[in-house]
């Protein structure tokens, strides 16, 4: 339960980051949302893999480099399901663009992030 609380926190300050960046390429550079989604998601990756090594799941030991290729491909997918949730929730369904990724976030962090994170990217299983 202590590592999903961290996975938690992670997550919120991670947000942050992905949605402040999000905001700021939509409303400063008129980038489209689905877009912008994704290099907040990009940005949030980079801060959330550090997070996850270094403090979440305390997996230092492991070697960095198969670590940073395991989060690649669940990153990558995480961010396809962040902008697929963004274009379905906001383009299709016009809810407001942040409220949508909220929705979309909250959805992708629990349902797909914290477990591939926990077994497949920093478990003991996986070095």
């Amino acid at each position: 339960m202590a590592t999903f609380l961290k996975h938690q926190a992670g997550a919120i300050f991670t947000t942050v980051v992905d949605f402040s960046t999000m905001i700021l390429f939509v409303q400063i550079f008129r980038v489209p949302p689905v877009w912008a989604t994704g290099i907040g998601a990009w940005v949030g990756a980079v801060t959330n893999f550090t997070l996850g090594r270094l403090w979440i799941f305390e997996a230092r030991e492991n070697h960095a480099g198969g670590q940073a290729a395991r989060y690649a491909v669940i990153s990558a997918t995480s961010l396809l399901l962040n902008m697929l949730g963004e274009w379905l929730v906001h383009d299709v369904a016009h809810l407001e663009y942040v409220i949508a990724r909220a929705i979309v976030a909250l959805c992708v962090s629990v349902g797909w992030n914290y477990p591939m994170h926990k077994n497949f990217v920093f478990g003991k299983k996986a070095s």
